[in-house]
């Protein structure tokens, strides 16, 4: 018996949609493929290269507590996503599934994840400013509303969290 949309819940498929992005274009060599091979003046290698925004790492030569701020603002991108899903009345509201709202929830629900996540991070980098959690949030929330139209699309069709 095939898994149908039935079975399927919007912040489940969204969040799998996030974990996806940050996995894969999060990745060291995402990264560096991206820096070798765009062109970071056109908006085509600009967008790539944002794709690699809420980068992880596990062997580098920074402070340990850098690399665990960079792992852990990808971690809270994926968890705020999922939360946001939830939150977000949009998918919950909509009559029908696969409606535009449900896009549209999924779309903010990504913004707002990225936002908080890069701010509640730089909180814990070695000199944390408000200026520089400021900076990090607008840096979050420009990714979130670039990207996050990815995850808008994988929430479409799906149902309410719980029945």
């Amino acid at each position: 018996m095939a898994l149908g949309n039935r079975y399927k819940t919007a912040p489940g498929a969204g969040t799998l949609a996030a974990l996806i992005l940050v996995l894969v274009f999060g990745s060291p060599w995402y990264g560096d493929w991206a820096a070798d091979n765009t062109n970071p003046n056109t908006a085509g290698g600009w967008w790539l290269r944002l794709l690699h925004w809420p980068a992880w790492t596990f062997d580098t030569s920074e402070s340990l507590r850098d690399v665990i701020v960079g792992d852990l603002k990808a971690i809270l991108l994926v968890v705020l996503t999922l939360l946001f899903l939830y939150l977000l009345p949009g998918s919950q509201l909509a009559r029908a599934r696969g409606t535009i709202s449900q896009f549209f929830a999924g779309w903010a629900a990504y913004i707002f994840a990225g936002g908080f996540a890069a701010l509640l991070a730089t909180l814990f980098l070695t000199n944390p400013s408000l200026i520089s959690a400021f900076n990090a949030a607008g840096s979050g929330a420009s990714y979130g509303l670039f990207v996050g139209w990815i995850v808008g699309l994988a929430t479409l069709g799906g149902r309410r969290g719980t029945r």
